[in-house]
């Protein structure tokens, strides 16, 4: 079966300085190169779905700017349906300025520009969108109200709904109960219970917590260690393949938008799902940029075929 996802999110035009080390404060350092490319929370995970072959489509916002008809191309250019993509007279295109290191980890600072300008108005237009679909994702790089109307809709129509909490901060009253499953990392997953991640015993313990807030299903993300999954019935930990990172930038956005493109609509198959996902990540890691950085099916499959 082919799933059809939608996803809510954020729009960005990323700016990358690639630098030798992180500065310190108050210190000026030199940036070996600049590279400018697609990017934001939402367009990557949309564009990672579409590139595992799901049916895709897009609700998000860009200003009326070049950038705006940059990040409408680069969606296009996946075959992302971008029908929902509105323009703000207001406000600029979002974007997101990145400095990478020699390791490959990075640091983002992000300007929300239409991004964060959205209205939960705008979803009128786009609930027979939302009824046609499989699963529903959105992040906290859009506001919240929205991805909760968002999220409401989903729900009456039977659909599927993911919330990926980042950047992590405090969910609004309602947000949790329309959630069908949450995917945060390690330091997200800790903001919002309030215990820290860092062995078996304490992602129980933060699905415990999670369960008490309303949320029956949970992926927690822990970088190059892999990812931890609690359900009702099953809960287990899938390690990461080992490779070596170039740019962990869009690393979690690939894995939950190649997730959503093989799971199924009542989660029953989380964990082999799970795994296909991380094998999406492990490549975009080994590239550089976030779009660019993302892979088709055919090459993960050309580089896990048994």
């Amino acid at each position: 079966m082919t799933n059809k996802v939608v996803v809510l999110g954020s729009l960005n035009v990323d700016t990358t300085l690639h630098i030798d080390q992180m500065p310190k404060p108050g210190e000026t350092i030199s940036a070996r190169s600049k590279t400018n490319s697609a990017g934001g929370k939402g367009a990557n995970q949309a564009v990672a779905a579409a590139r595992s072959g799901a049916i895709t489509s897009f609700i998000g916002q860009v200003g009326d700017d070049g950038n705006g008809q940059f990040m409408i191309d680069a969606l296009k250019n996946d075959r992302i349906n971008t029908d929902h993509v509105a323009v703000d007279q207001a406000h600029g295109t979002g974007s997101a300025v990145i400095l990478l290191d020699s390791q490959g980890q990075n640091s983002i600072m992000v300007y929300g520009g239409a991004n964060q300008a959205m209205e939960t108005g705008m979803l009128a237009k786009s609930e027979s969108l939302i009824e046609s679909a499989d699963i529903l994702i959105s992040e906290f790089e859009t506001p919240q109200e929205v991805t909760y109307e968002a999220f409401k809709l989903a729900k009456k129509h039977g659909v599927t709904t993911i919330l990926n909490p980042a950047p992590a901060s405090k969910i609004i009253d309602g947000l949790l109960e329309v959630t069908d499953l949450i995917v945060p990392n390690e330091t997200e997953s800790a903001t919002l219970t309030g215990i820290e991640v860092n062995d078996t015993a304490s992602m129980d313990a933060n699905a415990n917590k999670f369960a008490q807030m309303g949320i029956a299903h949970l992926i927690i993300t822990v970088g190059d260690r892999g990812a931890y999954y609690h359900t009702p019935s099953d809960s287990g930990f899938v390690p990461a393949f080992k490779v070596q990172a170039k740019d962990t930038t869009a690393a979690g956005d690939t894995f939950i938008g190649a997730f959503s493109s093989k799971v199924n609509q009542d989660l029953s198959n989380i964990e082999e799902a799970l795994v296909y996902a991380q094998q999406a990540s492990s490549i975009t890691v080994q590239r550089l940029g976030a779009l660019p950085s993302i892979p088709t099916a055919a090459e993960i499959e050309n580089e896990y075929k048994s």
